[in-house]
């Protein structure tokens, strides 16, 4: 053992109370605030940003009758699209099997539970279409304890997203944030209802921006969002349409799905960015149905093979163009083969989760600017953006002019009372191919080429599929049965001559 004079003692104490050491002592074992000039770089009062949103976002229940069939599925977990990717609306409530006059006779049960979101003081709410599809009432609790039942304005599956509207005046609206300006690492609060727990909020960060869910690429053959903000905040079923916010308590974004695989939150959540709900909100407010403008090209993301074998040097990111559509946006910038597109008004598109971010932003008619490289130079030009028909007209509600005609979405009772669990009906025929297939007023379709056929949506989402198909030959088969109850079948010749 090692010995010390009492004069080395003193000193030896003496250094370790000193108060530089115990300086060092507390920096090794306390936690580490690192100030900048604009003060602490860490900062955890999430106070104020939830004390603004509380009040904006409100539970909604969905009522199913019990004769229905809930596509999907009983109590317990969630829908599954995405493979691992599930939507996180509530729980179900279990039904029992009743005899069939009972069954027709009986009152809407819970089926479903979700979050919306208070856009304006007038009761428009904003939330996922999964969580209100299929239910025949829906009920909107706020977080003062008010009910109401709410109808729905609009729907647009392809962004998952649905306006709803109560009866109610002077509410507290949410304040619309800038998704763009959202940068990752962020403090974000999840708010909402998850298990029916009213004004839940979670705090986490922002993982990534315009991320893509792989397993969503063409699924159904339907354009669906492909540019997410994914947080660690943690979410749960009824967390469905909820408010993703910033520190300043305005809304980033709509949370609609989790990364699970069991129904409940593992790490990962994905919310749909303002950029995207303000526009789909508009277009459903005030046409009914969402203005949807495309660019008429098809692209690949650059990576470092592709660039090598274009030999393509001026940029390592972008979207290296394949093929370009007769009538379309990128015919008129005059877009060739080859070419790299790099930005949209400015606006930076490395891939294509990005490009649809900043194309949901426009409608038809709408003048953008596109930055490109063709031969390693930069290039910048304008154009119109068209829809998917190559032109800029804006349609409502049931309006389908391509083939001259509108359609109406049936009722529970018209269908009932018609014998059949889905059709959508033919309103308003005019000169078009409908007419010359034969095809009159009041005419119920139930399937469009083998496929069912339950709202004017899905008859636009058919009729794109086919127009954009390389059949040479673009024909809707169509199933369906008139007032009177006979049973028809028509091919329709989409071919444009």
């Amino acid at each position: 053992m090692k010995r010390y004079s009492i004069p080395a003692m003193a000193a030896l104490l003496a250094i370790l109370v000193s108060p530089a050491c115990a300086d060092n002592h507390a920096e090794n074992n306390a936690p580490q605030f690192i100030r900048t000039a604009s003060g602490a770089s860490f900062d955890t009062d999430f106070t104020v940003a939830a004390e603004k949103t509380v009040n904006a976002v409100v539970c909604i229940k969905s009522f199913t009758t019990q004769r229905q069939q809930n596509p999907y599925g009983n109590q317990g977990g969630g829908y599954d699209p995405f493979g691992m990717f599930d939507f996180f609306f509530g729980p179900q409530q279990p039904r029992q099997q009743q005899p069939r006059q009972q069954q027709r006779n009986s009152e809407p049960v819970q089926s479903g539970l979700g979050s919306g979101v208070i856009i304006s003081d007038d009761g428009y709410i904003v939330t996922n279409n999964h969580v209100i599809d299929g239910a025949d009432k829906l009920e909107v609790l706020l977080n003062d304890n008010a009910t109401y039942e709410a109808r729905v304005i609009g729907t647009d599956e392809a962004t998952d997203l649905a306006l709803i509207k109560i009866d109610a005046e002077k509410l507290s609206p949410i304040t619309f944030g800038d998704s763009e300006q959202v940068k990752i690492g962020e403090w974000v609060l999840a708010v909402g209802n998850p298990f029916g727990f009213n004004s839940t909020v979670t705090a986490g960060i922002v993982s990534a921006k315009a991320r893509s869910l792989s397993q969503n690429n063409g699924r159904n053959g339907k354009m669906g969002i492909e540019s997410f903000i994914q947080t660690d905040a943690a979410l749960n079923p009824g967390n469905s349409g909820g408010a993703l916010v910033n520190l300043k308590g305005e809304l980033i974004g709509v949370n609609s799905a989790i990364y699970s695989n069991t129904g409940s939150y593992s790490g990962f959540s994905f919310a749909i960015p303002t950029t995207i709900v303000k526009k789909v909100m508009t277009d459903l407010r005030q046409y009914g149905t969402v203005q949807r403008a495309v660019l008429g090209c098809t692209v690949a993301e650059l990576d470092a093979k592709l660039a090598k074998e274009k030999d393509i040097t001026a940029v390592k990111a972008g979207l290296l163009v394949n093929s370009v559509t007769d009538r379309s946006t990128a015919k008129e910038l005059g877009l060739q083969e080859d070419d790299v597109i790099t930005a949209i008004n400015d606006t930076d598109v490395h891939n294509f989760a990005q490009l649809v971010e900043q194309l949901n932003k426009f409608r038809p008619g709408d003048k953008i600017s596109v930055t490109f490289y063709r031969k390693n130079q930069k290039q910048v030009k304008s154009a119109t953006l068209r829809n998917t028909q190559g032109n800029t007209t804006i349609t409502t509600k049931g309006d389908f002019s391509e083939i001259g005609c509108a359609f109406m979405k049936l009722t529970a009772e018209q269908k009932r009372n018609l014998g059949i669990s889905r059709g959508v009906k033919v309103a308003s025929v005019k000169n078009g191919v409908f007419r010359d297939a034969g095809i009159k007023d009041g005419f119920i379709i139930t399937d469009i080429n083998g496929r069912a056929v339950d709202s004017p949506d899905d008859v636009e989402q058919i009729y794109n599929i086919i127009m954009k198909s390389d059949d040479s030959d673009k024909v809707m088969f169509i199933t369906g049965i008139y007032p009177n109850g006979k049973k028809y079948y028509y091919a329709v010749n989409l071919t444009q001559e």
